[in-house]
């Protein structure tokens, strides 16, 4: 049997949605990752055997196949393990679940727990552009996955947890974000200076308040001790926090 999960690829910074095909057919025990793997996501095959085993599954001794479309994208890093598995499992006909709406995210350990991914912010809004009304991360990541505002974040901790969840047998779990912006979360050990203590230098204040409200660039020019350095750290005391879009 034929399922097909989501998931996305970066390059860079920017996004592609990927999608994960898995079929099970009859055969001896093999198990192939194909559409242009790194080495990484080739060891998937180890973690997710591992994972689905000690999630309470069974691991199909058949013939397996995934594929990640499309091919000619290369796909690096562990964030496929999850959606693998998830495809297996559907596969294989254990659990069944419409999750087309649904973009899965997320590296998994041996015991099945769902570890934390880079580029889990790129992803969630790549998928938020393209239509997906859920995305599935790991419970570490759900802080920095909630930044984009306007989609459902499903955070687990586990493959047992998010099984569980596909099968009715527990509630969606629900992510209370706060309120608080990464700009109000800077490092308490690098005070501001505050930019009206400053004495003299007023035509580089000027400029400074120009370059702030038009968002210009500015670069500062001067001999050591005339006063750059304090100047730039007293910038981000004039300027407004950070929306979500601009973080």
């Amino acid at each position: 049997m034929l399922a097909k999960v989501y998931s996305c690829a970066l390059a860079g910074l920017e996004g592609t949605i990927v999608e994960v095909e898995v079929d099970i057919s009859p055969g001896l025990p093999f198990f192939a990752i194909v559409g242009l793997p790194d080495a990484a996501v080739s060891e998937a095959k180890e973690r997710v055997r591992s994972a689905v085993r000690n999630s309470g599954f069974t691991f199909p001794m058949k013939h397996i196949c995934a594929n990640l479309a499309p091919a000619d994208l290369k796909k690096a890093g562990p964030s496929y393990d999850l959606p693998i598995a998830i495809g297996i499992i559907f596969s294989s006909q254990q659990v069944q679940f419409d999750v087309s709406d649904t973009l899965f995210l997320g590296e998994l350990s041996l015991d099945g727990s769902l570890r934390h991914t880079n580029g889990i912010l790129s992803m969630v809004a790549l998928a938020y552009q393209k239509g997906f009304k859920n995305i599935v991360v790991p419970e570490v990541d759900a802080k920095e996955a909630a930044l984009v505002e306007g989609v459902n974040i499903l955070p687990f901790s586990s493959l047992a947890q998010l099984a569980s969840y596909l099968l009715g047998e527990i509630p969606a779990p629900e992510f209370v974000y706060s309120e608080s912006t990464p700009m109000e979360a800077h490092d308490n050990n690098a005070p501001l200076v505050d930019f009206e203590h400053i004495k003299g230098q007023e035509h580089v204040k000027r400029a400074l308040e120009v370059a702030a409200a038009g968002g210009h660039n500015i670069v500062m020019f001067g001999p050591p001790g005339s006063g750059k350095t304090l100047l730039a750290r007293s910038l981000p005391g004039i300027l407004p926090p950070m929306t979500n879009e601009e973080s």
